[in-house]
């Protein structure tokens, strides 16, 4: 959808994952949308450096500030002439999910049309690649109570918890996997039957997904979730996950037929 969609996993130390979204936008200006506790301009100014580390100019980064609490407003925008004037791509940061989440809850469909229209990549960091998804899994870390994930990775809540997403992508997204344990998070919102199939990216690592295929890029690996071949008949609830997981360079099968 768009001119692709690149997710990253979170991290500081690989720019080389900021280079899919920089070849997709033609080295132009990206706009980053960062939700602001208060420290927005210095949360901006981190990746804006973080761009130019990978070889954006100068002035490629656009600073779109979001007050917590506040909606983006994707008309804004072609208000502002950003669109008209060059914005080349759209880079959603990191913070926490749920707040994310809310604050683009109410524009997910003129966003993606928006992007799809004007052919502008979209790129998420962390939050903004668990966006992405379809159903976003926003944080957590008990399963009926059990834990899956450490509890300092919850994002402030308790139950596994699934909220509407941008629809970016079919399946759903966790990130930080290998560094903060929250693959077992994804596996449980599978194993469930809360979203049909997930990816849990390693920081410093970006997945370009484009279509039934993706690509691993950067310094960690990509987790590929999928119901297990056996589940509950009646409920059609599935009985367990299957993970796979590919290295820097590797294609990723995306598609929802099972692994071979």
């Amino acid at each position: 959808m768009g001119g692709g969609t690149f997710l990253i996993g979170g991290g500081w130390d690989a720019p080389e994952v900021y280079g899919p979204l920089l070849r997709a936008s033609g080295g132009g200006r990206i706009g980053c949308v960062i939700l602001d506790e208060g420290d927005g301009e210095e949360q901006f100014a981190r990746y804006a450096e973080a761009l130019r580390s990978a070889g954006a100019g100068a002035e490629a980064a656009v600073p779109l500030l979001v007050p917590l609490g506040g909606r983006f407003e994707p008309d804004s925008l072609l208000k502002d002439g950003l669109l008209k004037d060059g914005l080349d791509g759209l880079l959603v940061c990191g913070g926490l999910t749920p707040a994310y989440q809310d604050a683009f809850a109410e524009c997910a469909g003129r966003l993606t049309g928006l992007l799809a229209e004007r052919g502008i990549p979209y790129a998420g960091f962390s939050a903004g690649a668990v966006l992405a998804a379809r159903r976003a899994v926003v944080g957590g870390w008990l399963a009926d109570g059990v834990p899956v994930c450490p509890p300092d990775t919850a994002e402030d809540l308790e139950e596994v918890e699934v909220r509407p997403g941008l629809g970016l992508v079919p399946f759903a997204v966790d990130v930080h996997a290998a560094q903060w344990g929250t693959l077992g998070r994804l596996v449980a919102a599978v194993s469930r039957g809360s979203v049909p199939y997930g990816v849990a990216i390693d920081e410093n690592t970006v997945l370009e997904a484009t279509g039934a295929t993706g690509r691993v890029g950067g310094r960690g690996r990509v987790h590929v979730v999928r119901p297990a071949d056996t589940g509950d008949a009646d409920t059609g609830a599935a009985a367990g996950a299957v993970v796979r997981s590919y290295a820097p360079g590797e294609s990723v099968p995306l598609g929802q037929p099972p692994l071979p």
